[in-house]
């Protein structure tokens, strides 16, 4: 079992291998890529951890997940390949042509660890929806896990995914909220406001959690915490408050670095930010 500590040096590295992909392809998202891997790393190797020799489209007998916000694909490549999924050097061919690893997750090429193709905002709740259902059917106990964000809550889908799941009873999923409250033109409350986000998925008839998504130990409490509260009757969301660019202090809060490329300069200041720990691709 990881510590604690261990996890924040994965993170640590991932945030390395974020910079690196999005800058050799002078293209990516990297704000909320690095936002969100604190809570990548610690589903895969400390909550999930399933075993990448096993990947199977359909996820039989294992907890699976969605990356409904699929921008944040420079994040989930690094994790899956630092959990074993595929060879560190395949980072390197990110968003190249003809490569698997492109901008959005793809099942074109049978991409190991991914079971849907995203990017297109809005789709990856009910499609996680669907997979927890069929659990349900096959009598399969384990979790469906599914992260979406905060601007993609402006797609009208995710409300009639989330009145389905309440309305179907779907308590074997956890849908996870990535809240940086900053999307790519400009701050989710000035673009258009969610309003008070909690009481409407309160009013959807979810359990509703919130927590720090750029703090180890608040993620794994409270991912400890949904999983008590699946089985009971209604679908769990935890909303995560995270901030655009962590890790790296020019990029920090800022939505401009929703969807830009760093260039040499900038590339090299964020690297000397993050400690190499576990060895560059």
């Amino acid at each position: 079992m990881l510590s604690t500590n261990d996890l924040v040096r994965i993170a640590s590295q991932v945030r390395r291998d974020i910079i690196r992909m999005v800058h050799g392809a002078a293209s990516g998202h990297p704000g909320g890529s690095l936002g969100a891997t604190d809570f990548l790393v610690a589903l895969y190797f400390a909550v999930m951890r399933p075993d990448p020799n096993k990947f199977s489209i359909d996820g039989t007998d294992e907890d699976i997940f969605f990356l409904s916000n699929g921008h944040l694909s420079p994040a989930w490549y690094s994790v899956l390949a630092r959990y074993g999924y595929f060879k560190l050097s395949e980072l390197g061919t990110f968003r190249k042509m003809d490569t698997r690893l492109q901008g959005h997750p793809s099942i074109l090429d049978n991409t190991p660890g991914v079971r849907m193709a995203s990017g297109s905002l809005g789709q990856g709740l009910s499609v996680a929806l669907g997979a927890a259902i069929s659990k349900k059917l096959n009598g399969d106990t384990k979790t469906v896990y599914c992260l979406l964000g905060d601007g993609e809550l402006q797609e009208g889908q995710n409300w009639e995914a989330l009145m389905f799941g309440a309305a179907k009873g779907v308590d074997n999923i956890i849908a996870v909220i990535d809240y940086n409250q900053k999307q790519i033109d400009g701050p989710v409350d000035q673009v258009l406001s969610l309003g008070n986000l909690r009481a409407k998925l309160e009013a959807f008839s979810w359990r509703v959690m919130e927590m720090n998504g750029n703090k180890l130990e608040d993620i794994l409490d409270h991912l400890a915490r949904a999983k008590q509260q699946l089985n009971q009757g209604k679908p769990v969301s935890i909303i995560m408050h995270t901030q655009m660019g962590y890790g790296v202090d020019f990029m920090l809060d800022h939505h401009e670095w929703h969807g830009v490329a760093p260039n040499d300069a900038q590339a090299a200041e964020a690297m000397a930010q993050l400690e190499e720990t576990m060895g560059d691709y």
